[in-house]
């Protein structure tokens, strides 16, 4: 009976720390690339590219993937669903000459939505400043206890990314 108190006892003071810890994440990286600002946010801007780039996808190149709507424009949609990277949808939202932002739905392994931001600014003769910044809820009780984990993980996701959006872009 008392091994009982007891796992009942850690289970609830695992369960209230979580209650406690950051509610949200957010991950921003940034790389300079040697192309024009208008290259590069095509290359984001269209789903049909991101094979070539983008690390997620690479990590799982059997996954599932549907992309409806027209590139670079509000509503392109892109839906995945894999075995190791789960499934979501990730939306095109809004576009202008600086910046694009995406709304992203992760589907499984937990429900959540996140803010996928970019912005793409002139720097020096033709090279283009891109920021890669992603912000979302973490749910409780799991997401938020595996908060350093997952941020660890999407910082050397967005590093490899946008390394690879480089050799992409430049190439």
């Amino acid at each position: 009976m008392i091994f009982l108190y007891a796992f009942i006892a850690v289970v609830i003071t695992i369960l209230l720390i979580a209650a406690f810890l950051p509610k949200v994440y957010n991950i921003e990286k940034t790389i300079i690339i040697n192309c024009p600002p208008t290259a590069v946010m095509k290359r984001v801007g269209d789903f049909n590219e991101y094979a070539n780039w983008n690390p997620f996808i690479q990590a799982e190149p059997g996954a599932v993937m549907t992309i409806t709507g027209a590139p670079s424009t509000p509503g392109h949609n892109y839906v995945w669903q894999g075995k190791k990277i789960g499934s979501g949808i990730l939306t095109l939202k809004s576009i202008d000459d600086k910046h694009i932002h995406f709304n992203l739905e992760f589907i499984k392994p937990w429900k959540s939505q996140a803010r996928d931001n970019w912005l793409f600014e002139h720097w020096h003769d033709n090279d283009t400043k891109v920021t890669w910044q992603n912000s979302g809820a973490l749910p409780w009780p799991v997401a938020r206890l595996m908060n350093r984990m997952i941020s660890k993980n999407l910082n050397q996701q967005f590093e490899k990314g946008l390394a690879a959006l480089k050799r992409v872009c430049e190439n």
